[in-house]
């Protein structure tokens, strides 16, 4: 039986973010997912603690991070 992996096995929400701004950016990740905490003043700590609280924005960032990680591993295949 083929075993499924899950892409955010030993990927903590802080290595998400820390991607995701290394990649495209505080600016693009406000204009992907309008939320505060990445629009005004952002940091890694604030948005930690809003993605923590906020299931939907959690997932939406989970789901930013898969887009942006399969993008930038087929340009490099």
């Amino acid at each position: 039986m083929e075993q499924v992996k899950d892409p955010f096995h030993g990927v903590t929400l802080e290595m998400i973010l820390n991607y995701l701004v290394e990649h495209i950016g505080w600016e693009e990740m406000g204009r992907i997912v309008n939320i505060r905490c990445f629009t005004i003043n952002p940091s890694i700590k604030s948005s930690l603690q809003f993605l923590r609280k906020t299931e939907w924005a959690r997932k939406t960032v989970e789901d930013l991070y898969l887009r942006v990680y399969k993008q930038q591993h087929k340009k490099l295949g």
